[in-house]
């Protein structure tokens, strides 16, 4: 099922966000990730964010500003269950027009994109990490 986050829910969501990002961002250090968790929680709740929720336990989640992707993440022990394009597929029932930024060495990430029908725009750096990411555009048809 996917709903709203709710405020109890910031603390399952942000776990899922820390060991994501540590394993799938393996090329940024680590202490970048944790230095901004408490950050991450704090904008949560003031972000439109939805929740994929299985056996009253979240399993991942996607956060939205506008038509702005700020991530998809799915629970290590639940990726490659199709939870991340369910969950995709419920904002882009929602939104006409979707971006998102994506780490260059983030090749699974490219590549799922990519299959739902995501287009690579142009290339940049994300000042913060000094990483390359591609700026990808969906839209719907």
């Amino acid at each position: 099922m996917i709903r709203k986050l709710l405020n109890g829910d910031i603390d399952r969501v942000a776990d899922i966000w820390l060991k994501t990002n540590l394993k799938a961002h393996y090329f940024i250090s680590n202490q970048y990730w944790k230095s901004n968790y408490e950050l991450v929680k704090e904008m949560m709740s003031q972000s439109e964010v939805y929740v994929f929720e299985a056996d009253k336990m979240i399993q991942g989640f996607v956060g939205l500003n506008d038509e702005y992707i700020e991530g998809i993440f799915v629970s290590d022990e639940m990726q490659s269950c199709g939870i991340g394009k369910l969950l995709l597929d419920y904002i882009k029932d929602k939104k006409v027009r979707l971006q998102l930024n994506v780490y260059q060495n983030n090749t699974r990430a490219i590549s799922f994109y990519q299959r739902e029908g995501f287009i690579i725009q142009c290339e940049g750096l994300d000042e913060a990490t000094g990483e390359k990411e591609y700026t990808m555009l969906w839209k719907q048809k």
